[in-house]
């Protein structure tokens, strides 16, 4: 994984406690550490898909832009270092690995000087993140929110732009059992004066942010009202589109991801580019037709081979499962679909099932790794009624080895359903 064996450790342990929302606990470690945020200037995202991809866009105009970028995601595919980019380039075993054994120290200090528990994984890994962005003096940091809003540990930034990517039921059991809901856990992250850029959001979705913004004096650009997609065409290269928003209108731009909804993702992440012209940077045509034009986001509808097509993609619920379907439909129609398909027990796979089985000529379940992956066998009944076969096979590369018996060259091997799972069955593959 590309860490240290006791900071791996460290973080093993961290992991299986769980997640814990509150900003309690972040904040007395950030002080610990000297309060690492208040020096960086940063870009805050949230939302339920597409803010990865979003935030790699952002990044990477502002890398060809000749700024120094940082950016934090998550979660990650392989290694832990993925989550610490600057200007593209991961952070190095050796100085995650000290960074870790700094935030260990004042995370046990904390502990044991206030009555709270110990900081979450994620808490450490942001604090981190501000730490290293920090530390290299990066010019920007995007910074990906990791789960809601509101109580998620990066929402001690105040940004110069906000982004809210589209939203979906997610997380219920924490965030809330409607759109509304879970809107207003997201829109947690819009902070006083700071502009607000949004992707198109459901009518109640799009009622809450709009209060939030109006609440906190926030600028708002909406998809779809401020900011237009254009029309879009597809190859297998990726997507063609004109987006277009009050200042300006990107014609014939190439985005070497593949899906429509990347159209969205993109005039999401121009309307922000724009937001920060406004405020000096100097980021120019050029600039971003060259960085999206070589964009790559690993794990999102990702092609890693030919005869037959193997496709990965991270989509992890419903609303990634239908975004995943029609994006398979545009760019592969007429191809045989074989899946190799594997989720955590907290996801809904009963609707995951129903909008990908039809699509799917052969089903393969597997198990991630992760201790809350879901039995492949408690899915089964859930695709027999959606698929002609179904198999089972647990161990992920043996799955994608049935999956290349199964198929033609004609054929389409699609992997997906868990971070976990695409993470491990790329690692077997590149």
């Amino acid at each position: 994984m590309g860490r240290g064996k006791k900071n791996g450790s460290y973080l093993d342990k961290l992991a299986i406690l769980g997640s814990n929302l509150g900003l309690e606990r972040i904040k007395s470690l950030l002080a610990a550490l000297g309060n690492p945020q208040g020096e960086l200037v940063t870009v805050h995202i949230a939302g339920s898909n597409g803010k990865g991809s979003t935030a790699a866009m952002v990044a990477s105009i502002l890398t060809a832009a000749g700024y120094r970028v940082g950016l934090y995601t998550s979660p990650h595919l392989n290694s832990y270092r993925e989550r610490f980019q600057i200007n593209g380039q991961e952070i190095s075993a050796a100085d995650l690995n000290e960074l870790l054994a700094q935030i260990s120290q004042a995370a046990q200090r904390v502990t044991r000087e206030t009555d709270q528990e110990h900081p979450t994984e994620f808490e450490v890994l942001t604090a981190a993140a501000l730490q290293y962005f920090n530390r290299m003096q990066v010019d920007l940091a995007i910074m990906e929110v990791g789960l809601g809003g509101r109580l998620d540990a990066t929402n001690v930034i105040t940004p110069l732009v906000t982004i809210i990517t589209h939203i979906a039921l997610e997380h219920t059991t924490v965030l809330g059992n409607t759109l509304a809901e879970v809107a207003r856990e997201k829109a947690g992250i819009i902070k006083a004066g700071v502009p607000v850029v949004s992707s198109h959001q459901d009518p109640e979705v799009a009622v809450v942010i709009a209060e939030v913004c109006r609440r906190q004096g926030a600028e708002l650009s909406m998809v779809g009202r401020d900011i237009h997609k254009g029309e879009i065409s597809l190859d297998a290269a990726g997507i063609l589109c004109n987006p277009r928003g009050k200042n300006w209108h990107y014609k014939n731009l190439r985005v070497t991801l593949l899906g429509r909804h990347q159209a969205e993702n993109t005039a999401t992440a121009l309307a922000a580019i724009d937001i920060l012209r406004e405020k000096g940077y100097f980021i120019t045509e050029k600039n971003v037709r060259q960085a999206l034009g070589h964009l790559s986001w690993p794990a999102r509808m990702e092609v890693l081979g030919t005869e037959p097509v193997l496709l990965l993609d991270v989509a992890h619920n419903p609303d990634g499962a239908r975004v995943l379907r029609e994006a398979v439909k545009s760019h592969f129609p007429g191809r045989r679909v074989i899946m190799v398909f594997g989720a955590l027990s907290d996801k809904d796979v009963k609707s995951m099932a129903s909008i990908l089985g039809p699509l799917c000529e052969v089903v393969i379940l597997t198990r991630p790794d992760s201790p809350r992956a879901l039995e492949p066998k408690a899915a089964l009944p859930l695709f027999q009624d959606q698929v002609p076969v179904v198999l089972v096979e647990e161990g992920i590369g043996k799955a994608l080895e049935l999956a290349r018996q199964n198929a033609r060259a004609t054929d389409l091997i699609l992997v997906c359903g868990s971070f976990y799972m695409v993470g491990a069955a790329r690692e077997c593959i590149v």
